[in-house]
């Protein structure tokens, strides 16, 4: 596929599905939402705004052949970083103050139709807040381009 630099980015429709667990408790969480698409150095970027009650929160998902990172700004300011296998290092920051986040990676896959923007990023995750285990994560993020929003 031929590379889509940042300054060419695609507008693609975002289906997001999060499945959480904790306690034996389990909830999804869908989405659709709109965004773009563009990949540079090898890396696939999705950036996507998410309007809710209590304001906007900008989202862009980086994701390379073994790592992956997604930074969250607005309303709250989220940084996570994801490596097969490995623990890494994040934080959460809101109007009440800040959290060490860490995770630790289970499943972490890019899969992309050749020549197209359609594709799909699955993450797979332990979320610790403070050290404390806070859930078990399966993240899908489907996208496709929105040839309706050029």
């Amino acid at each position: 596929m031929a590379e889509l630099t940042a300054d060419v980015q695609t507008p693609v429709k975002i289906h997001l599905t999060t499945n959480f667990q904790l306690d034996g408790e389990e909830e999804t969480f869908e989405m659709i939402l709109f965004g773009r698409y563009y990949r540079k150095r090898g890396t696939a970027y999705l950036k996507y705004d998410e309007v809710q009650e209590e304001g906007t929160v900008h989202t862009l998902v980086k994701v390379g052949e073994k790592e992956a990172a997604i930074f969250r700004k607005g309303m709250i300011h989220m940084r996570m970083k994801f490596r097969l296998n490995e623990q890494k290092d994040g934080s959460h920051e809101s109007e009440y103050g800040s959290l060490l986040l860490s995770t630790f990676t289970n499943k972490l896959a890019i899969h992309e139709l050749d020549h197209t923007c359609e594709g799909t990023i699955h993450l797979g995750y332990d979320l610790y807040m403070q050290g404390t285990h806070a859930g078990k994560y399966d993240m899908k993020i489907q996208y496709w381009e929105d040839k309706g929003n050029l």
